[in-house]
């Protein structure tokens, strides 16, 4: 029986030994990788698509891992608060984050940064200053310029209508809000009757659209505040046969979009640069772990793209940015 115990503790630490050998290598080369976490507001918009390429381009440069998690749908910040919770639980070298609400993130957010991790808001602002750099797009003036936009499409004057992205959407809301002052400040003459939320999603802008055409037959002309509601009241006006008669200014890009403005069913895009959002999102905290300042603040500016405008190089890089080419290879955790 001393044999046999002798034997099976030799057995024991034979084991013990091989799992560390194996084990040991790897969790030193795990401790010094620097791996950043990237939080968008959600997933499947095309939007987020192209953050994702700017991120995995960034992250090729700069030899760094992505840990790239996001909600399904954008309204669902409790989503977001658990993948941020995860990450610094995780002990990630850094995180950027395009906080889908503006005071439910700030929580978790100032937990990162008390933990020592640098985080960098994109895209969307946040109720607090604990975090590196903020790289977003002025949204107040792009829905100030959405608005003059749809004043010379409609020679100052009609009724018009917004389908709103969601509340509490901090980018969104400064667009509609930018939107509604400049149209009561500047075009007195064009009236809005009607505004409602699609709640991000597309099934519902639509839905909303065909309500405000049915509520308000003298319709001239409606604001989208995002993708979402953009793609969903293209279709309805397509549906109702309105293309041309009601004057449409959208935001954001997507394949059906850049279809719908060749078609004449939209007249105009405010167009952002999702791209570089996401690759200066991860170049922030990339700054920062080396020892540098980014910008507290880094404007990415907005572009109005009408049909005359998509023969444009510019344009098409805008619209159709190589996202598959960072994807397909992409590296993440």
């Amino acid at each position: 029986m001393a044999g046999q115990f002798l034997r099976q503790r030799i057995m024991d630490r034979r084991a013990f030994l091989l799992s560390l050998a194996v084990t040991l290598p790897f969790s030193c080369k795990r401790s010094t990788k620097t791996v950043i976490g990237v939080v968008p507001q959600g997933v499947n918009a095309i939007f987020w698509q192209s953050v994702h390429a700017g991120v995995m381009a960034a992250g090729r440069k700069h030899n760094v891992e992505i840990l790239w998690n996001g909600p399904s749908q954008e309204t669902e910040y409790a989503r977001q608060i658990q993948i941020v919770e995860s990450m610094i639980n995780q002990e990630v070298s850094g995180i950027a984050i395009s906080p889908s609400d503006r005071t439910a993130l700030v929580r978790v957010v100032e937990r990162a940064t008390a933990a020592g991790i640098p985080v960098t808001i994109f895209d969307s602002g946040i109720d607090t200053d604990k975090y590196v750099s903020f790289v977003a797009t002025d949204n107040y003036s792009a829905g100030a310029t959405a608005a003059i936009t749809l004043g010379e499409l409609l020679n100052g004057e009609g009724d018009v209508a917004m389908v709103k992205h969601a509340p509490g959407n901090d980018s969104t809301m400064k667009r509609e809000r930018g939107f509604e002052d400049t149209l009561r400040d500047k075009l007195p003459r064009l009236t809005i009757v009607n505004q409602q939320f699609c709640m991000t999603d597309r099934a519902r802008a639509m839905a909303v659209t065909e309500d405000m055409m049915t509520a308000h037959p003298e319709l001239s002309g409606i604001f989208c505040s995002s993708e979402a509601a953009s793609v969903g009241a293209a279709r309805a006006i397509k549906v109702r046969g309105m293309a041309g008669k009601i004057k449409v200014v959208g935001f954001d890009s997507a394949p059906s979009l850049e279809k719908s403005l060749q078609d004449g069913v939209i007249d105009a895009l405010v167009v952002q640069d999702p791209f570089n959002m996401g690759y200066l999102g991860v170049e922030t905290v990339v700054t920062k772990l080396s020892g540098g300042i980014p910008p507290k603040h880094i404007d990415s500016p907005t572009r109005v793209i009408r049909l005359a405008d998509l023969k444009d190089p510019e344009v098409q890089r805008l619209l159709n940015p190589n996202i598959e080419s960072y994807l397909n290879s992409r590296s993440e955790i």
